[in-house]
């Protein structure tokens, strides 16, 4: 995909009712029964005082209307479970086996404006590509917590003369993602941003920094983000990609 249209899809992405912009609570909850509403056990911060009753179990959750029966959340690729209740949307985010209700106002019209460096040829890589053998680690997560994921790949490549190897932690969409921070932070996201390799061909990765991306942490309070690994912060400076919002 064209830089352009990459950069086009990324704020269509942002701004859609299921993006990053809209949430408007993040309420963590052990399974059980829950009233949810304005003013029940499970509060929101706007809509009716009762909006209906949350069944969350570790099979599965549903979610039933006054006076309706119950619809189950839905998967969705690439994403939580989700189910539409107006004038929300409703996500059961679960990190390191502890869920979590997200809720998203689909009132709201949210808008950003994007800003990126310019755009920058030589930050585009071509990168070694190598299987290790899985490996279980942990890494922190923005807020303190720490969450369990299995390393099967690096990237390597030259830069100024040294080695940098890149960890890929989460897949998503079927590509490796890379949280990383450089030297830019401050100018870029502080904590950190995510760069997905591309065009994997045998033992090659291509690395285009100029689609590195900041964080959902970096749009909401109501996203919990990775941070990088240790050997995915990086002493130079990647003027590559997005700036901090």
């Amino acid at each position: 995909m064209p830089l352009k249209d990459h950069r086009a899809a990324r704020l269509a992405a942002l701004t859609a009712p299921d993006g990053w912009l809209n949430l408007v609570a993040r309420i963590d909850l052990a399974p059980g029964r829950y009233p949810v509403g304005r003013t029940q056990a499970v509060p929101l911060p706007s809509g009716p005082d009762l909006l209906g009753t949350l069944d969350l179990a570790e099979t599965g959750a549903s979610f039933a209307r006054p006076g309706a029966p119950p619809r189950s959340f839905e998967p969705v690729p690439d994403a939580f479970p989700q189910l539409r209740v107006d004038p929300f949307l409703l996500e059961i985010h679960t990190v390191d086996g502890i869920p979590a209700l997200r809720v998203r106002d689909l009132t709201l019209q949210p808008a950003v404006t994007l800003r990126h460096y310019p755009d920058a040829p030589e930050w585009v890589i071509r990168a070694k590509w190598d299987s290790v053998a899985p490996q279980a680690t942990e890494i922190a997560m923005k807020g303190g917590t720490a969450a369990s994921v299995t390393v099967t790949n690096r990237a390597t490549f030259q830069h100024q003369g040294r080695t940098v190897t890149l960890t890929p932690t989460h897949v998503k969409s079927g590509k490796p993602m890379f949280v990383f921070r450089d030297a830019t932070a401050g100018e870029t996201y502080p904590a950190c941003r995510f760069l997905f390799g591309e065009d994997i061909d045998g033992d090659a990765i291509t690395l285009d920094f100029n689609r590195a991306i900041s964080p959902p942490c970096a749009f909401t309070d109501f996203a919990i983000c990775p941070l990088p690994p240790p050997g995915n912060i990086l002493p130079f400076r990647i003027e590559a990609g997005e700036l901090a919002p």
